[in-house]
C-alpha cells in the first residue's frame, strides 16, 4: 500500500476514534466510576478484543472485496444503515445511558476481570464489526493485491490508535470524575455527541457507497 493511502486511513480513522462512541463511553464510565487505572485496563482488554476482531473480518473478508465490488458496495451500505440506527438509539436513550454511567457498583473489580470486560466489550461490539467491515474496504487498493493484508495493517493501525485515544479518554474520566459524576447534564451532553457522530458518520458511509456504486 502507498503511504498517501495509510495517510488518508490514520486521519480518517482518528476521525472517529476521538469521538465518544460505545467502547469511548465504557471507558469513560469506568473511569468516573473508579478512577484512572481502571479506565487504562478496560482500553487494553478493548483493544485487545477490537484487534481480534479486526483480524477475524480482515482474514474472511479480504478474499471477497478482492473478487466482488458490489460485495462491498454491499458491506458499506448495510454498516452505514447500521450506524445511523445506533447513533439514534443513542439520542433516544441519552438520558438513561447517561445515569447507567454515573452508577457507582459496590466493589472495585480485579485486574484481571477489568481487562476481560473490556476484551468482551471490544470483541462483541456490533458496531466495530460493522464499522471494519464497512469502512476499511473503502481504503483498500485492491489493485495492489494482497487485500487480506492491507486489512490486517489497518486493523493493527486502527486498534493502536484506539487504545492512546481511549486511553486520554479515560485518563480524562478518572481526573475529572467527581466533576463528570456532579452533573447529569455533561454526561447527557457527551452521550449525545456521540449519537450525532455516529448518525454523521453513518450518512457519510452511505454517501459513499451511492457514489462508488
Amino acid at each position: 500500500m502507498t503511504a498517501s493511502q495509510l495517510a488518508t486511513f490514520v486521519v480518517a480513522s482518528m476521525a472517529i476514534i476521538i469521538v465518544p462512541g460505545p467502547s469511548v463511553l465504557f471507558t469513560l464510565a469506568r473511569g468516573v466510576a473508579w478512577g484512572r487505572s481502571v479506565a487504562v485496563l478496560t482500553v487494553l482488554g478493548n483493544s485487545l478484543g477490537t484487534l481480534l476482531l479486526s483480524f477475524v473480518v480482515a482474514l474472511g473478508l479480504g478474499p471477497l472485496l478482492s473478487r466482488s465490488h458490489a460485495f462491498a458496495i454491499v458491506l458499506q451500505i448495510a454498516g452505514g444503515l447500521y450506524l445511523v440506527g445506533l447513533g439514534v438509539e443513542a439520542l433516544r436513550h441519552r438520558h438513561a445511558h447517561a445515569r447507567e454511567m454515573a452508577r457507582r457498583e459496590a466493589q472495585r473489580p480485579r485486574v484481571r476481570q477489568i481487562v476481560r470486560q473490556g476484551f468482551t466489550v471490544g470483541v462483541l461490539n456490533p458496531k466495530s464489526l460493522v464499522f471494519f467491515a464497512a469502512v476499511f474496504p473503502h481504503f483498500v487498493n485492491a489493485t495492489r493485491g494482497h487485500v487480506t493484508t492491507q486489512l490486517l495493517v489497518f486493523g493493527a493501525l486502527f486498534s493502536v490508535m484506539a487504545f492512546v485515544s481511549d486511553s486520554t479518554w479515560g485518563l480524562i474520566a478518572g481526573t475529572a470524575r467527581e466533576w463528570l459524576a456532579s452533573s447529569p447534564t455533561r454526561l447527557v451532553a457527551l452521550r449525545a455527541t456521540g449519537g450525532v457522530v455516529m448518525t454523521g458518520l453513518g450518512a457519510l458511509i452511505l454517501v459513499s457507497a451511492v457514489v462508488g456504486a
